[in-house]
C-alpha cells in the first residue's frame, strides 16, 4: 500500500491517471476517506493525475493524538508533496477539505495552481454544537453521530434514490476511527480563517449545494465575493455536492481547471 511517511504522521495515498499529466489534490471532508472522491476518478483522469489522500486521522492514514487543527493539515498537503516530488498542484477539497484549501491558497500560493471549495465555510457552527458532537462520540461511538450527519449530507429524494451511494457514505461514517474524528472535530471548531480569504491570490472555485444546511448558498457567496475574482458555481445538491450531483460536479470543475486563467 502507498504511504508517504512525513515529519509526524504517515498518510494512506492512491494516485490516478497519467504521469504526464497535471495533478490534482482531493482532500475528503470529516469522517470519510479518499472514497468519497469515486465518482470524480474516471472523469478527472482524462485530464490530470488525481492524488487521493486520507487525511490525518481518517481512512487508512495514521491517528496521532488530537486535537489538531487546519493548520496542521494543510501543511500534511504540502509535507505530502514534497515527499511524492510534486512542485506545483491543483487543489480540490470539500467540506474539512475546503478549509485547508483556505489555509494553502492564503498561504502556500507558490505550491498551487487553482482551487476548488467545496461545500464549506471560513467558519462553521457555534463551539457547543462541536463539544457536542465530541462528547457524543466519545461515549456513543460513531454509530452515535452517524444517522443524524448522512441526512444533512445527502437528501431524502437521493437516499432514496441511490441507496448504494447513501450506504457506502454511512459505513464511512461508522468507520471512521472515533478519536482521529474528533481530533479534526476540534480542527474545524476552532478555525476562523474570515480574516483570509482576502489573501487568497490563486484562482477560485467556490462550490455550494442549493440544499446544504452546513454551507448555504449565502455563505457560499459570501465566501466566493471575499476571495478576489473568485467564481461560484451552484448545484442540485446538499452537502456532498460531489456525489449527490457528480456529473455537474465534475463538469464545473474540470472544466475551472482547464480554462486559461492567471493568478489575480
Amino acid at each position: 500500500m502507498p504511504f508517504a511517511q512525513l515529519p509526524d504522521v504517515k498518510l494512506y495515498y492512491e494516485w490516478a491517471g497519467s504521469e504526464r499529466l497535471p495533478v490534482v489534490v482531493f482532500s475528503n471532508g470529516l469522517g470519510t476517506n479518499l472514497h468519497m472522491w469515486d465518482h470524480q476518478v474516471d472523469a478527472f483522469a482524462q485530464h490530470f493525475r488525481l492524488l487521493r489522500c486520507d487525511t490525518r486521522g481518517h481512512g487508512k492514514s495514521e491517528v496521532t493524538p488530537g486535537p489538531y487543527t487546519i493548520e496542521l493539515l494543510a501543511h500534511d498537503v504540502i509535507h505530502l508533496l514534497d515527499a511524492l516530488n510534486v512542485k506545483r498542484a491543483h487543489f480540490c477539497g470539500l467540506s474539512m477539505g475546503g478549509m485547508i484549501g483556505m489555509f494553502l491558497g492564503a498561504n502556500f500560493p507558490q505550491r498551487l495552481r487553482k482551487v476548488a471549495l467545496c461545500n464549506t465555510a471560513p467558519k462553521f457552527d457555534p463551539e457547543h454544537m462541536w463539544n457536542r458532537r465530541i462528547d457524543t462520540v466519545k461515549t456513543g461511538g460513531m454509530k452515535a453521530v452517524a444517522g443524524g450527519v448522512i441526512e444533512r449530507w445527502l437528501t431524502p429524494q437521493f437516499r432514496a434514490s441511490h441507496p448504494q451511494d447513501a450506504q457506502a457514505v454511512l459505513t464511512m461514517l461508522e468507520s471512521s476511527n472515533p478519536e482521529g474524528y474528533i481530533a479534526c472535530c476540534a480542527a474545524v471548531r476552532d478555525m476562523d480563517q474570515r480574516g483570509i480569504l482576502k489573501d487568497i491570490r490563486v484562482p477560485a472555485l467556490v462550490v455550494a449545494g442549493t440544499y446544504d444546511p452546513a454551507a448555504p448558498p449565502e455563505a457560499a457567496r459570501l465566501l466566493a465575493s471575499s476571495i478576489p475574482g473568485a467564481e461560484y458555481a451552484e448545484l442540485t445538491a446538499s452537502h456532498l455536492s460531489n456525489i449527490e450531483s457528480s456529473e455537474d460536479f465534475n463538469r464545473n470543475i474540470v472544466q475551472f481547471l482547464l480554462t486559461q486563467r492567471s493568478a489575480q
